[in-house]
């Protein structure tokens, strides 16, 4: 089996990469070939596959790149590649260009290939809806995106519909709710205030929080990330019928319970590196934008994804997965 995975440099690229290399076998079938493609780095290779992994950069926007790509005929594309929610909002042209032409070129390098139907797992976003919510909104709640990349984002799942109900792929799309704790360093995702705030004080670093605390996400980990796509892979989309995607699983809370989290697992000194600031009209704005109900997502569960049950358990996953266990500066 072919894989190929766009975004491969990305947080969630690499996790399932890792994923993939200690788990060797997907659907059945062994892992032959992985390919690993993004945009603006040559993304890292784990060590330790046992299938090979090319490493390789190319741009989607580039309908050549995306030929010479599907021409292998990977069995399951990962489409994973996109411009962050902030970056897609403050450069218009850029993440028109990228999420939705380059998904376009992806789709339309696969139709071009003849006697080839991919699963395509295609990454949304919970911005592909819109307020006001009422309170019992689920996944038939209108799409009316708030912002450039909810809007991005909502254009390709119509797309994937459409590609798959011609048989050209086999797709499904996952609205993933704000991965979190998101490792590493902030990222121009307006999301990522929701990290920022728990992953630097953690490690005893000041973070400066200029949005309400009031505000309302919904919250899946990088581990549940991963359980997400790999689930994709396996799923009878036949199950899906014409509505080929769906909300995935999240655990929802506002920043202040985020922050309330913190300090039952981690204590008030930790707590104290978060600097409130005056708000950031523009951060704000993004955030507003979103502010989502607790979304049951009873099709996806009812599906078989699942994800974490509180904020308390992200907190706990990030540092078993990123500190080694253990919050710096404080006894086991």
């Amino acid at each position: 089996m072919k894989i190929l995975i766009l975004g491969g440099g990305g947080m969630i690229g690499q996790k399932l990469i890792t994923y993939l290399a200690k788990n060797p076998v997907l659907n059945g079938k062994n892992i032959n070939e992985v390919r690993l493609v993004d945009a603006f780095i040559e993304p890292k290779v784990p060590s330790g596959a046992p299938f090979p992994i090319h490493s390789q950069i190319a741009d989607i926007t580039d309908r050549e790149s995306c030929d010479a790509l599907v021409k292998e005929e990977p069995e399951i594309i990962f489409h994973l590649a996109a411009i962050v929610s902030g970056e897609a909002e403050s450069d218009f042209e850029k993440g028109y260009r990228v999420n939705l032409d380059g998904t376009r070129n992806l789709f339309e390098a696969i139709r071009a290939t003849a006697n080839y139907c991919p699963r395509v797992v295609y990454t949304s976003t919970a911005a592909v809806y819109g307020g006001p919510y009422p309170e019992d909104s689920d996944d038939d709640f209108i799409l009316q995106p708030t912002t450039s990349y909810g809007t991005q984002k909502a254009i390709g799942e119509l797309l994937l519909n459409d590609y798959s109900r011609r048989g050209i792929l086999d797709g499904i799309g996952l609205r993933l709710p704000t991965i979190c704790v998101r490792p590493g360093k902030p990222n121009a995702a307006a999301s990522g205030v929701f990290s920022n705030i728990i992953r630097e004080p953690l490690v005893g670093i000041e973070t400066t929080l200029a949005v309400s605390k009031d505000v309302s996400m919904v919250f899946a980990s990088p581990r549940s990330a991963i359980g997400f796509l790999i689930h994709a892979v396996q799923l009878d989309t036949s199950l899906l019928g014409s509505r080929r995607s769906m909300m995935m699983p999240g655990v929802h809370a506002t920043i202040g319970d985020e922050i309330n989290a913190l300090r039952r697992v981690a204590g008030d000194k930790v707590v104290s590196y978060i600097k409130e600031a005056p708000i950031d009209a523009f951060a704000q704005q993004m955030v507003d934008a979103w502010n989502f109900p607790a979304f049951p997502a009873t099709r996806a569960r009812s599906l078989g994804f699942t994800c974490e049950k509180s904020f308390d358990e992200l907190i706990h996953l990030h540092i078993e997965s990123e500190l080694d266990g253990k919050i710096p500066g404080q006894s086991a």
